[in-house]
């Protein structure tokens, strides 16, 4: 095996370790290539989960800075020595990567690679990515390549480890959705047959009120009195309708996982680029994580919809005892004082109403041009 600074059994059983606990497939995806780079001593790594239509839905990066993965540009498509990992079984290891036939060259702010060490992730006979690290960081022969046969032998092992952590984590994530979903269908069902029956209640009671106002004003009084009664329980209904509608995820995963998977639909949604990070949040409240939770949602559908941004930052970071969810897009922004003037509230005057509701604070940055940055912080627990 590699002899670099973490090899050895104790360094392949923590990189399967680390990959074993995570359960959305986003972290595992990260996880696989941390490991992978750090167990084989490489400047680079990267791991591309393709799509059907010749790119890749995912590609997760390591040992290239936030900076310069946004100078890079686009996703890469499934070409070259990429679609090569894909479409055959056998890993890929190269001297110099820019010396192969398939080689097709990189964007102008791609980082230099020479050696290179491939291969896809299968599980049975799928494949569900391409796996790569570049550049070993050890002395090199001359004409020869920095990774050696016994760096081959443990990337593959890392990999078929790596194929089980990442369908765990797909079937994770299908049997949480399907869960969320029956739930929904189980609440509108309850929903739809309590206030219905309140409902016709109030409109034959109504009815009745209308029939007796002038022949019994009395009697009609007491229907409109009992008008008012249903009412209030058609709307308890409703209210506590709302309360049970508290998203599945939040209680069973927390506020973090739960955006972190939420932004990671709408990256795959939409053309534009949404990114989540956080950093020491500690678990809220259940009001506080529900209120982060729909004011995010709804900051995030005002940028994809209606700024034409590019791109769409979402933070939550600790403040004390409580937490700031930032969602920053670079799109076409807008005047505040404008929209309040216009009567155009953009989903801002229910935002306010969510954070104070918590006892929060919401804040809205934002000019033609330049962008929107929405934040709310909430005081914890």
């Amino acid at each position: 095996m590699s002899q670099g600074p973490r090899s050895g059994l104790n360094a392949v059983s923590s990189a399967l370790l680390a990959m074993s606990r995570q359960l959305e497939v986003r972290d595992v995806l990260k996880t696989i290539v941390a490991s992978a780079r750090e167990l084989l001593d490489a400047e680079y790594a990267a791991l591309g989960v393709p799509d059907d239509h010749g790119g890749f839905a995912q590609f997760v990066v390591d040992g290239v800075s936030d900076e310069q993965w946004r100078a890079i540009g686009p996703l890469p498509r499934q070409h070259g020595i990429l679609a090569s990992m894909l479409h055959k079984a056998e890993p890929e290891r190269l001297g110099d990567v820019r010396e192969d036939p398939r080689f097709e060259g990189w964007p102008s702010a791609h980082p230099e690679m020479s050696d290179f060490l491939g291969l896809p992730i299968r599980y049975g006979e799928e494949t569900l990515g391409a796996l790569f690290l570049a550049n070993k960081q050890c002395p090199k022969p001359t004409g020869g390549c920095g990774f050696t046969a016994d760096d081959e032998e443990l990337l593959s092992l890392l990999a078929q480890h790596a194929a089980i952590a990442l369908n765990n984590a797909r079937l994770y994530e299908r049997s949480r959705e399907l869960t969320i979903a029956e739930e929904r269908s189980r609440l509108a069902h309850e929903l739809h047959d309590a206030v219905s029956q309140k409902l016709f209640s109030l409109r034959l009671t109504a009815q009745a009120a209308a029939a007796l106002v002038d022949r019994d004003p009395s009697r009609a009084k007491g229907e409109l009195q009992q008008v008012a009664v249903l009412a209030a329980e058609a709307a308890d209904e409703l209210r506590a309708a709302v309360v049970e509608l508290r998203p599945a995820a939040l209680d069973e995963d927390g506020l973090v996982a739960t955006l972190r998977t939420h932004t990671q639909v709408l990256d795959r949604a939409h053309s534009a680029e949404v990114t989540f990070d956080s950093c020491g949040v500690r678990a809220l409240p259940a009001a506080q994580e529900e209120a982060m939770l729909r004011v995010a949602q709804e900051a995030l559908h005002n940028a994809l919809r209606h700024s034409g941004a590019a791109r769409v930052d979402v933070t939550l970071i600790r403040r004390g005892a409580g937490a700031v969810l930032r969602v920053s897009d670079d799109g076409s922004g807008f005047d505040p004082r404008g929209v309040r003037r216009a009567g155009r509230h953009l989903g801002l005057v229910s935002m306010r109403d969510r954070a104070g509701g918590v006892g929060g604070r919401l804040t809205v940055e934002s000019e033609p041009g330049k962008g929107t940055t929405i934040e709310m912080e909430v005081p914890g627990g």
